[in-house]
């Protein structure tokens, strides 16, 4: 709750914030002009300014090849610490710079950094505004993830808690923006820094602190500040949010490690937070046993996985779609998609949950590398039926197996679900045929 507002669709509503975000972009100065009283231009608010600062890192922040990438979390690469030295020598001589600052325009950053500092200046100076802790939050978010050099970010913030301005919310969702931009030893640098700035953490800032540092796979830092907070009489001790955290970011980054040795020793960490979670009291929730489930079947330690089913059933903590969603994609992987299609089936008839194209693929898929393609047909046509179109991947890999296991007739026979999986297809992609080159369009499936 913390956290600065999403960015609407249209960043700037009114005039004067659209003048000025104009002027930035072009690095025009700030004139008078653009204080002239207008109809259509309203007075300065607190969420006009706002609005402006949180705009710059959308324009000149980003690099362009994050243009319309999947917002989500799945498929991204891990985080690693990130060393501003190198990447600045990498930038100086041309090298290729990997990580949340690839492909950026030094000089747009350089600019948007320079323009935002101005524009919160003058638009104190100028036009009798008054900043407010909001916006001096959002003016702190822009010098993170533009620089996410210290020195900069700590100057401002020394400066406006000289005001007032600065608060615990504010660090806490600073730290939130350097762990986001893999900045976690400069996060825990602005942790330590809290007294100067005349706040004193809470348990949120303790999780938010936590988890920037299990991003980037700094676990025993990770651990120790929760024996700190688990020490007695501390003023913040820990709430199953501290443990759940530690527990997804150990089962989320298991497998990362590449080595048996590490991945065993990560899920014997989670379960052992797990247990110590218990043995303290707090009633793990929905997330907790989705994280732990998801990595006991990501090891293969499935009876585990059912043990913990069966124990938050016991609890009255029903599960979701994400929960049989682990279990299904492990037996998929296994080669045993009956009691994957079992699982689903359960999910649906106990109302936990509407089987959705995240079921159905990786079942389809586990038949059809099992040469069992009629079988994998007829899951389509349920999906179908069911409301969910298939991936256009999902649906060539069942048509070539039809063709090699010579059972065409099933293909041939549910002409009205092709034509609804076709059109579902051509929908889904529609609009990025649009920005496509005329000549690389796909006019058909096949």
């Amino acid at each position: 709750m913390f956290l600065s507002k999403p960015l609407s669709r249209r960043f700037c509503e009114s005039a004067a914030g659209d003048q000025i975000l104009a002027a930035i972009i072009q690095n025009r100065p700030f004139d008078a002009s653009l204080l002239l009283p207008s109809p259509n231009r309203s007075v300065w608010t607190t969420d006009t300014v706002s609005e402006v600062l949180r705009s710059i890192p959308r324009f000149l922040f980003r690099s362009p090849r994050s243009i319309g990438r999947q917002s989500g979390f799945r498929h991204r690469s891990p985080l690693r610490q990130r060393n501003l030295r190198e990447e600045s020598d990498k930038a100086r001589t041309g090298k290729l710079l990997l990580g949340p600052a690839a492909y950026r325009d030094p000089e747009k950053v350089k600019l948007g950094l320079e323009k935002a500092l101005e524009f919160f200046d003058w638009v104190e100076t100028h036009s009798g505004f008054t900043h407010d802790e909001l916006t001096c939050r959002e003016m702190a978010i822009v010098l993170a993830k533009g620089s996410g050099l210290l020195k900069p970010l700590l100057f401002f913030l020394k400066k406006m808690s000289k005001r007032g301005l600065v608060t615990t919310p504010t660090i806490t969702c600073l730290i939130k923006v350097l762990g986001e931009e893999g900045l976690a030893n400069e996060a825990l640098f602005t942790f330590y820094r809290m007294k100067q700035f005349h706040c004193r953490p809470d348990v949120h800032c303790y999780n938010t602190l936590i988890y920037a540092l299990c991003r980037v796979g700094k676990f025993k830092k990770a651990k120790s500040l929760l024996q700190q907070m688990e020490l007695p009489g501390f003023r913040c001790p820990p709430d199953k949010f501290t443990y759940t955290v530690l527990i997804s970011s150990h089962c989320r980054h298991a497998m990362e490690t590449g080595c048996r040795k590490a991945i065993r020793r990560r899920m014997w960490e989670a379960n052992h937070l797990f247990r110590l979670m218990l043995f303290k009291g707090f009633v793990p929730d929905i997330v907790t046993y989705n994280s732990l489930i998801n990595g006991c079947c990501k090891t293969f330690r499935i009876d585990r996985a059912l043990e913990l089913l069966g124990d938050m059933e016991k609890r009255g903590c029903d599960p979701n779609r994400v929960t049989y969603g682990s279990f299904i994609r492990y037996y998929s992987v296994v080669n045993e998609v009956e009691k994957g299609v079992e699982m689903m089936r359960r999910m649906v008839a106990r109302g936990h949950g509407v089987a959705t194209n995240s079921c159905y693929t990786p079942l389809i898929h586990g038949l059809c590398e099992a040469g069992r393609a009629a079988e994998a047909w007829d899951l389509v046509v349920e999906s179908v039926n069911g409301g969910s179109i298939p991936r256009e991947h999902t649906y060539s890999m069942v048509i070539k197996g039809l063709e090699a296991a010579g059972e065409m007739k099933h293909f041939l026979d549910g002409g009205e679900v092709c034509s609804r999986i076709e059109e579902g297809i051509r929908c889904r992609s529609g609009e990025a045929e649009k920005h496509r080159p005329f000549f690389a369009r796909k006019h058909a499936l096949f």
